[in-house]
């Protein structure tokens, strides 16, 4: 029978732990009702995970999407995102509460949030790398003294590991996606370094409102060359 030397239990122990600091959005919370998210700790072992308003994803190792995958359809909700089986009810002007699991501190970087119109169809059904995106919501760097500064993701950890974002109050009635994203920056000094932490979630959102911004494609977001993801931060 094979045995492990105490040095290698201790580096393989050392690498789970580093992967299972990553996070992911546990629920979130719309005037007091409370949607699930996405458990990617235990619907993918589930034989009927049930139908929540997050989408799916296979990141079972709480990891990223780096710059080089920033072209794939798997930036877009993350990786090997499938749709919701479920939605979230939200009036425009009103706020969705986001709860992350955790958040590593070593991990500073901007939080961005963006919609997505499904069009006339649920979003139960609509093609992912059809859905325009467009940004309703961005922190980055808060306070620049003392290397490497407050970032948005300092503030979220200091919230409990949650943010508030708000849906436009002039957005039009119907279905949306809506796509909230940490990016990790502490390795962004090196090309593809970047993190890319996406999460998605399906919305109807209600209200009279008419604006229906233009977006991009989710795998047009970035480009791997793009000056915010080659900046060292520490």
């Amino acid at each position: 029978m094979p045995s492990f030397t105490s040095k290698t239990f201790l580096a393989i122990f050392a690498s789970a732990a580093s992967v299972a600091a990553h996070g992911h959005v546990k629920n979130i919370v719309i005037n007091g009702a409370s949607y699930q998210g996405y458990d990617i700790n235990v619907f993918p072992y589930t034989q009927n995970p049930p139908k929540v308003a997050a989408w799916t994803a296979s990141n079972t190792d709480n990891g990223f999407v780096g710059p080089e995958s920033f072209a794939s359809p798997d930036i877009i909700c993350h990786k090997n995102s499938q749709n919701a089986g479920a939605h979230a009810v939200v009036a425009a002007g009103d706020k969705v509460f986001v709860q992350w699991d955790t958040w590593p501190e070593s991990h500073h970087g901007p939080v961005i949030d963006y919609l997505a119109s499904c069009g006339s169809q649920g979003c139960e059904t609509v093609d992912k790398t059809s859905l325009e995106f467009f940004k309703i919501a961005e922190a980055g760097l808060i306070n620049g003294a003392n290397a490497p500064g407050q970032w948005a993701s300092d503030q979220l950890i200091a919230n409990n590991n949650s943010w508030m974002i708000q849906i436009p109050s002039n957005i039009a009635p119907g279905n949306y996606v809506l796509r909230h994203e940490i990016i990790a920056l502490h390795s962004a000094g090196d090309l593809n370094g970047a993190q890319n932490y996406p999460q998605c979630f399906s919305l109807v959102v209600t209200g009279s409102g008419t604006a229906r911004p233009a977006g991009v494609k989710g795998t047009a977001l970035y480009t791997a060359s793009d000056e915010g993801f080659l900046k060292r931060i520490l």
